[in-house]
């Protein structure tokens, strides 16, 4: 579904991203690993429109990400949940999801998405219309994600979404996208907490100082040395 070839992504004189090459086939979750400030944001930011790389492809389903604009990007059916949640604050949560919506005028349809948000989300449906600035952290996270499936995306790019959460949280949103992709949808999971990333992916990319080091199954990169000392505590 989406294939980045030599991606290369410049802050200035910075070269941030180095030749990155990953791919993501239907069907799977790829986790994309690495340390803070190892480029993994960055990367998710080239793929949806959000920065300009200086050279490189990135194709998802036969659409040049690279000449196309963020805005029709998600409605080829590639949706971000960006890093920090990002919700919009000073909005209810029923009103975050149908900015979700916004390329739908199908009111059916959305009304049907919107049931199977809730459905992932109980939570959500019970505090529709309070304002989402007032949500925990697990909730706006909650939020971020069921805003990014009003979309219907096919394929989900999800930056961090274990961030600032307490340890039983982060166990329930990954429960959560491990269900999501049961239902159909193809994720692209970037995470500092490698070991809960790659124990519900199927394969993996580390991720160094702006260049990919090891990939690979999930399950192989679990039991690997270089990946057990430098992320896994081991």
């Amino acid at each position: 579904m989406l294939r980045v070839d030599n991606l290369n992504v410049y802050y200035g004189m910075i070269h941030a991203i180095k030749d990155i090459s990953l791919e993501v086939n239907k069907g799977e979750i790829v986790s994309l690993v690495g340390a803070n400030g190892a480029g993994k944001t960055t990367t998710l930011h080239a793929i949806s429109g959000l920065l300009k790389p200086r050279s490189g492809s990135a194709t998802y389903l036969q659409h040049n990400l690279l000449t196309t604009p963020a805005h029709k990007i998600v409605e080829c059916g590639l949706s971000h949940v960006p890093e920090g949640r990002r919700v919009f604050s000073q909005m209810t949560v029923m009103e975050n999801l149908e900015m979700g919506a916004y390329i739908s005028k199908d009111k059916a349809r959305n009304q049907k998405i919107l049931a199977n948000v809730f459905e992932h989300f109980p939570r959500l449906e019970e505090r529709k219309r309070q304002l989402a600035g007032t949500l925990s952290g697990g909730e706006q996270q909650m939020l971020a994600i069921g805003r990014a499936m009003m979309a219907n995306p096919d394929m989900l790019l999800l930056d961090e979404p274990s961030m600032g959460l307490s340890p039983l949280l982060v166990k329930e949103i990954f429960k959560i996208i491990k269900e999501l992709n049961d239902d159909g949808i193809t994720i692209l999971l970037v995470e500092q907490n490698a070991k809960q990333a790659l124990s519900i992916a199927h394969r993996g990319y580390v991720l160094e100082t702006g260049k990919i080091v090891l990939s690979g199954n999930a399950a192989e990169l679990l039991e690997n040395d270089a990946v057990k000392k430098a992320y896994l505590g081991g």
